[in-house]
């Protein structure tokens, strides 16, 4: 049967996003990443770039996890931390999204928010390590931090944030319908699975 929503997962470096927006393109879907970004920011009036850092990412353990960041007016949040409220926006987005049109979605929760729908492919994109660590220097530069210490630290925090939202471990196979190694299948291939499957092929 055809899949009209796709949503991708991935560990970090792993060109998750690049497969994602390519399956996209082929299907001719609406791709939802920075886009999905936008739409949160116009409901929450959070910062984009605050939304973009916390959306996947684990909990706030602190004060400042009580306190939004706001790019305009203070909003009502009913009381709710701002991970909290974040994730309760994110959510009914990414459910009106899927009620809207055919589309692929990038992480977020994604699978789990729409895991009682029947029209939905759930990838998981994951990359050995040294592929991983060359990718991310290759496109986003040296830091300060090892490679494989970002890697481990940007997937960490997104195991945590799937865990406490969803109550499931992140990146485990029964969550999602395929993974997918892009290290030895390569990104273009990624791609072309995910759009035969939606298809139906």
């Amino acid at each position: 049967m055809a899949k009209r929503i796709i949503t991708v997962s991935r560990q970090f470096g792993s060109g998750g996003r690049s497969i994602a927006k390519l399956a996209a393109q082929n299907l001719g879907y609406t791709y939802y990443d920075k886009e999905l970004i936008k739409r949160v920011a116009e409901e929450t009036h959070f910062d984009p770039d605050y939304i973009e850092e916390n959306g996947e990412y684990a909990p706030g353990r602190t004060a400042f996890s009580f306190s939004p960041v706001f790019s305009g007016s203070a909003h009502y949040m009913g009381g709710m931390s701002a991970y909290d409220f974040l994730w309760v926006v994110q959510r009914n987005v990414i459910l009106e999204l899927a009620d809207k049109e055919p589309c692929v979605i990038v992480g977020r929760c994604a699978d789990f928010i729409l895991r009682d729908r029947d029209d939905v492919l759930n990838a998981f994109i994951y990359a050995p390590m040294d592929f991983r660590a060359d990718r991310i220097v290759r496109l986003y530069g040296e830091s300060d931090k090892k490679p494989e210490e970002r890697l481990k630290n940007k997937d960490s925090r997104r195991a945590v944030n799937y865990k406490h939202f969803t109550g499931r471990e992140w990146g485990v196979c029964s969550n999602y319908d395929i993974a997918l190694n892009s290290a030895s299948i390569g990104v273009e291939e990624c791609a072309d699975i995910i759009v035969r499957l939606a298809r139906g092929e």
